[in-house]
């Protein structure tokens, strides 16, 4: 009974995750070997330049760097997931609006109160490895809280595929010694590395 339980989650959950699982795999490919997904050497990211407009609203007074930055892009109609902050000299107020196929870089510059939206070039690879960093609850929209839970819910199933996995291969004689031979080997060399890195 408990077998069967088992293996009905162990497949379903491995059905409904399948999507997580695909991109984890394919994006750490992507980190791994970059030169071959993008065609290009590793660097940073091109950015290149899409508007640059007068800005007309009011940013308030003793806010967060967040919060301003959250007025300028309610003002450009693109308001989302970002990080904000505020150079060393208080010059420029750096926004990165996240989102996966078109990140976008905005930069206030209250000397001349200009506000230029950089984005960045659509290239797969970079769209995988923003796919797999992106994570937590730190900001204050919905589907990011969904995508960060999804996420938790992989990591739970990735650790009971594991427990499952180990009851199920005990309950197959004829396979312990084998199991138990690939168990060992991949504990030795996670050890291994563990150390030695």
């Amino acid at each position: 009974m408990l077998s069967k339980l088992l293996r009905r989650i162990h497949l379903y959950t491995g059905f409904f995750l399948a999507p997580w699982v695909v991109m984890y795999a394919v994006s750490t490919a992507a980190m791994n070997h970059r030169a071959f997904f993008s065609g290009e050497a590793e660097e940073g990211p091109r950015w290149e330049r899409r508007a640059e407009r007068a800005f007309d609203g009011v940013l308030p007074e003793g806010g967060t760097a967040s919060a301003q930055a959250r007025v300028i892009l309610n003002w450009l109609e693109i308001d989302g997931a970002h990080n904000a902050r505020w150079s060393a000299d208080k010059t420029a107020l750096s926004v990165q609006r996240q989102r996966l196929r078109d990140p976008l870089r905005i930069t206030y510059t209250p000397a001349d109160g200009k506000v230029v939206v950089e984005g960045q070039a659509a290239k797969t690879s970079a769209l995988l490895e923003r796919m797999h960093r992106r994570r937590g609850y730190q900001q204050d929209y919905a589907a990011d809280d969904v995508w960060a839970f999804i996420v938790d819910l992989f990591i739970v199933a990735m650790v009971f595929w594991v427990v499952s996995g180990i009851i199920l291969w005990w309950q197959m004689k004829a396979t312990r010694r084998w199991g138990l031979a690939f168990a060992l080997g991949g504990l030795a060399v996670f050890v291994f590395y563990a150390i030695t890195l």
